[in-house]
């Protein structure tokens, strides 16, 4: 079972998913687009400029991370709780 989702905002992800190698390739009206190129190809992320992001959206992308970055999800959420 993986920990519990923090609260975290746009500015938060966007600077916890660039120490995992994600760059910021643009950002279109309230969404920030970035892209990782990882063993199986790219990787590309999107996240909502909110204050807060929901935790649905968070969750999604949590494990899209985990997945493509082979990084257990558990171990995401807590390298995000302590950088929050």
């Amino acid at each position: 079972m993986s920990p519990k989702l923090p609260v975290v905002s746009s500015r938060t992800l966007v600077k916890f998913l660039g120490r995992l190698e994600y760059e910021v390739q643009r950002q279109r009206g309230s969404h920030i687009r970035l892209k990782k190129r990882t063993p199986s190809g790219h990787h590309s992320v999107t996240v909502p400029a909110h204050h807060e992001i929901a935790r649905g959206t968070l969750n999604d992308i949590l494990n899209s991370v985990s997945i493509h970055c082979q990084i257990p999800k558990g171990e995401l959420i807590n390298n995000l709780e302590e950088q929050n």
